[in-house]
């Protein structure tokens, strides 16, 4: 049953990639006829009348280029080039068989005639690669395979295209550099063909963040790169050197710079940047200045004058002036200054913020903008309200400001962020502000806000049972309902509501959560108002506070944020407490009450990826300790209806930085000893 599967499988594939399919069947045909599939072609007596190279020109048998394409020199070659072919069929899929084909051809023929023009002059200088590989000959299709993946490369979606362009480009350039050939310097003149033809390779045109990341993955590779051929052989343009030889003082001199200027590099800070463009100008220097003088006296003589071995100088040289074309390109990128305001000047007060929030409206969690520990971010009329943790601006929900200025607000906080080093991120964001973001950000569902429409809200009916039920029993029970503020209640009562705050607190091992999470600091916002459970006796069994939802130039609804009881108290307090709110802010006139979105507690599909493997995690170590999932399930007792929140940032590279700001957001006070034992407690047995 398997085999006519694949036996159908591979036939649609071939029949829907005619010209791939074509060529690797032709390849195995070769191979097949010519034994090379089994041993070595270059011992065969065929090679030198079909193999390509200057002597095969020099001797007039033009076929070559064509004939030596489809012969391969040694059998473990076959491998990497069936690999290869899969970018020859992805540009086939994506552009038809004719480009492919054009590539493949224009790249083969192309790096061939041209590596054999630039051989012949190169071979009559004293360079003895040169006029070695001017005496060289060569078989197989890799320029053209090559040349394809290049073209598949460029058709890739930011910012995968530039990121691929530096792996394919660095490979090559370090092993031509290093240990090239003939076929080596075929293949970079391969992808230079591609790269006239398509100028897909734009690396001033991608974002800011995207050329500092290059860099640094860049810097990083070349002093890895010093260390690997200081400590192995090498057989290059510039000679050949063996083991642990060169001039270990350059190896040690550019690792110091790497681990220098690296994390200045990828913060985007200038001063890495001046000395890396400094440092790569003197690496061009001493090439220049050895070239002339090995042009004049030959490397052997250069040497042995200076009794040193060039070989990995010279190279080393050569990276780092390529690495030096791309810092002059990207220049604009490394101009950060992680402190300067992200905002227009000068930044909004908090009054400010709120009487935005009051002309203009908000999102549900919007009056948590107004907290302490927020920074602001103004662009005309707009304001991201964000806190700087871990080198990420974490941005809290959507931009406050009129609706038609949100995209912009948006984009901009984005682009001042990146100027300054900062990895932006909007945390618990809605559709809006997700379609406002750049193309190709990543999202996540971090919770489901839940709403309760207000208008004409009756607790009838079996759905609503438990609430009834119980509004029902503190009736019977002398509980007493009161909607205040904070400063209006009581010193008596306002220290019962510590008491109950503190003992909460001191059950759970952490301290209380912010960011998105309140105290009875921010309670005490007159703008808030507080419900209270009283027992007859005059006791708080339990209380709430609610913030002000914005909007139409009114209070248009509330979003609970404290939760707090008595232990001991009376049972069903919480329902009590909600209940009562909703028929009181009803009555108002009120539109909407939020029971808010219990954080990390959003069900996630199997394939959400690493920001909710990290949510989930959290919520399994902070579950026992704070119950979100319970809270969540209690909240569906109030029937509400969803809106979904979200994470959105730009790629998977920010979720380290990320995941490191949203724990210091959420827990800002929270020691190591407190999440040691934190910990601990979750181990112990009954927890």
């Amino acid at each position: 049953m398997g085999q006519p599967v694949t036996v159908r499988r591979v036939a649609d594939i071939a029949r829907r990639l005619p010209a791939t399919a074509a060529l690797l069947l032709v390849l195995l045909a070769v191979g097949v006829a010519s034994t090379g599939l089994w041993t070595p072609f270059a011992t065969s007596p065929l090679h030198d009348t079909v193999a390509y190279g200057l002597p095969a020109l020099e001797a007039g048998r033009w076929w070559t280029p064509l004939t030596g394409t489809f012969f391969v020199s040694t059998p473990w070659l076959y491998a990497p080039i069936m690999v290869g072919l899969s970018g020859m069929g992805y540009l086939e899929f994506r552009r038809g068989s004719r480009v492919a084909l054009s590539y493949f051809a224009g790249g083969q023929l192309g790096a061939v005639l041209i590596s054999s023009a630039l051989l012949w002059p190169a071979a009559l200088l004293p360079w003895p690669w040169a006029q070695e590989q001017a005496g060289a000959l060569d078989v197989g299709p890799s320029p053209g395979v090559i040349a394809c993946l290049a073209a598949a490369v460029s058709l890739l979606p930011s910012p995968w295209r530039l990121r691929a362009w530096t792996v394919l480009i660095a490979v090559l350039s370090v092993t031509f550099l290093y240990w090239g050939s003939l076929n080596d310097l075929e293949h970079l003149i391969a992808v230079a063909i591609v790269l006239v033809v398509d100028r897909s390779l734009r690396p001033q045109r991608v974002p800011v963040r995207e050329q500092r990341l290059i860099a640094f993955v860049a810097v990083c590779g070349l002093g890895a790169i010093d260390i690997l051929t200081y400590l192995s052989p090498t057989t290059g343009p510039f000679g050949s050197s063996d083991p642990v030889s060169g001039s270990w003082v350059d190896v040690a001199v550019n690792t110091v710079i790497v681990l220098t200027v690296a994390n200045g590099i990828r913060r985007g800070r200038r001063w890495a940047w001046v000395l890396l463009v400094l440092y790569g100008i003197l690496n061009a220097l001493l090439l220049l200045a050895v070239g002339l003088l090995v042009l004049i006296v030959g490397l052997g003589g250069v040497e042995g004058s200076l009794d040193l071995d060039l070989t990995i100088s010279l190279a080393s040289s050569a990276t780092w002036v390529v690495a030096l074309v791309y810092l002059v390109l990207v220049r604009a990128a490394f101009r950060a200054r992680p402190k300067a305001a992200l905002g227009d000047a000068p930044a909004p007060s908090v009054d400010e913020v709120e009487a935005e929030l009051r002309a203009t409206g908000g999102g549900t969690l919007s009056w948590m903008t107004t907290w302490e520990g927020m920074s602001y971010a103004r662009f005309g009329r707009g304001i991201v309200a964000f806190q700087r943790r871990s080198g990420v601006a974490l941005a809290l929900g959507d931009p406050l400001g009129p609706d038609e200025a949100r995209a912009a607000t948006v984009r901009a906080f984005i682009e001042r962020a990146e100027n300054a080093g900062l990895a932006p991120c909007f945390f618990s964001a809605g559709e809006q502000t997700r379609a406002a973001v750049p193309e190709g950000w990543r999202s996540i569902v971090v919770a489901d806000d839940t709403i309760v429409d207000l208008a004409g809200l009756q607790f009838t009916g079996k759905a609503w049972g438990a609430v009834r039920t119980s509004l029902n029993r503190a009736e019977r029970e002398g509980m007493t309902f009161r909607l205040s503020r904070l400063a209006d209640e009581t010193w008596g009562v306002r220290q019962q509501l510590r008491s109950i705050s503190e003992s909460w607190v001191g059950d759970k091992g952490l301290p209380e959560m912010g960011f998105t999470l309140g105290t009875l600091h921010e309670a005490a916002d007159p703008e808030v108002r507080i419900a209270l459970a009283v027992s007859p006796a005059g006791d708080v069994d339990g209380f709430l506070s609610w913030l002000p939802i914005c909007g139409d130039g009114r209070v248009r609804g509330w979003t609970l944020d404290l939760m707090r009881r008595r232990d001991g108290g009376f049972g069903p307090v919480m329902e009590f407490l909600i209940g009562s709110s909703a028929q009181h802010f009803s009555a108002e006139g009120a539109d909407v009450l939020s029971l808010s979105g219990a954080p990390l507690a959003h069900e996630y599909p199997v394939d959400a990826g690493a920001i909710a493997d990290l949510q989930q995690r959290m919520a399994a170590l902070l579950e026992p300790v704070y119950g979100f999932a319970s809270l969540h399930r209690f909240k569906q007792k109030f029937h509400p209806r969803y809106e979904t929140m979200y994470l959105l940032y730009r790629d998977e590279a920010d979720l380290t930085r990320i995941g490191a700001a949203l724990t210091r957001a959420f827990l800002p006070h929270a020691t190591l000893r407190q999440f040691a034992a934190a910990g601990l407690d979750l181990v112990r047995p009954g927890k």
